[in-house]
């Protein structure tokens, strides 16, 4: 009787708690065996390019550095063999539809997935290529995220990270009025009656991320 495979794995994501939460996840699952852990996609593509491993779980925004689907990118096109799946907590359709072109495996949603994290690698370490095919339905307010546009989110984004109407002009290239236009189009469909308020729910329910990945070029 042979004995069951042990795949080895590596975890990228920059939050301490994530990541600590997969350590011990892939700690306590038999069939998996964890040899590395990066608070970088930097760390992680180096480390990958040099090293055999099974299955990387990367996280797909990153505080520092590249983002996860770049990392992944870099990895696939260097070392294929190696299964990847990419995990967020932010619902970005154009994210899944970014990693299926670069060829990762899997894509799972920290907060909304039906199917557990072990599911999903048993999954893909058995071949499948696995999706979840619908983007989890986020709201803000009185409003979905489908009824924001991108200029909106992107001034959400900033006034997240607790930027005056100055500053997100400066990073974003637009003008001072043009801010103030979308802030008021924020609160308008959201309902909610100031940017306090607007930038509390916005960060607890995760509409936004602290940073956005880099658009694949056409």
């Amino acid at each position: 009787m042979t004995s069951e495979r042990i795949y080895t794995v590596v975890v990228a994501d920059d939050f301490r708690i994530s990541r600590s939460f997969f350590e011990l996840y892939i700690g306590q699952a038999a069939r998996y065996r964890l040899v590395k852990s990066f608070h970088t996609a930097q760390e992680t593509v180096d480390w990958c390019l040099k090293n055999d491993v099974d299955l990387l779980i990367l996280d797909v925004l990153m505080r520092e550095g590249i983002d996860g689907l770049t990392a992944a990118q870099q990895i696939k096109e260097a070392k294929p063999e190696i299964s990847i799946i990419l995990v967020t907590s932010t619902a970005e359709a154009d994210w899944e539809k970014r990693a299926q072109e670069i060829g990762v495996d899997g894509f799972w949603y920290k907060e909304y997935s039906e199917t557990s994290l072990l599911e999903l690698m048993d999954e893909v370490m058995a071949g499948k290529t696995v999706f979840p095919g619908q983007t989890p339905q986020l709201n803000l307010g009185n409003a979905s995220r489908e009824q924001f546009t991108e200029r909106e989110l992107d001034v959400l984004r900033e006034l997240t990270q607790g930027k005056s109407n100055e500053e997100i002009a400066q990073a974003l290239g637009i003008s001072l009025n043009g801010v103030k236009f979308h802030i008021k189009n924020l609160l308008e469909k959201t309902g909610f009656s100031n940017r306090l308020m607007l930038v509390v729910h916005a960060n607890a329910c995760g509409i936004v991320s602290g940073r956005s990945v880099i658009r694949k070029e056409n």
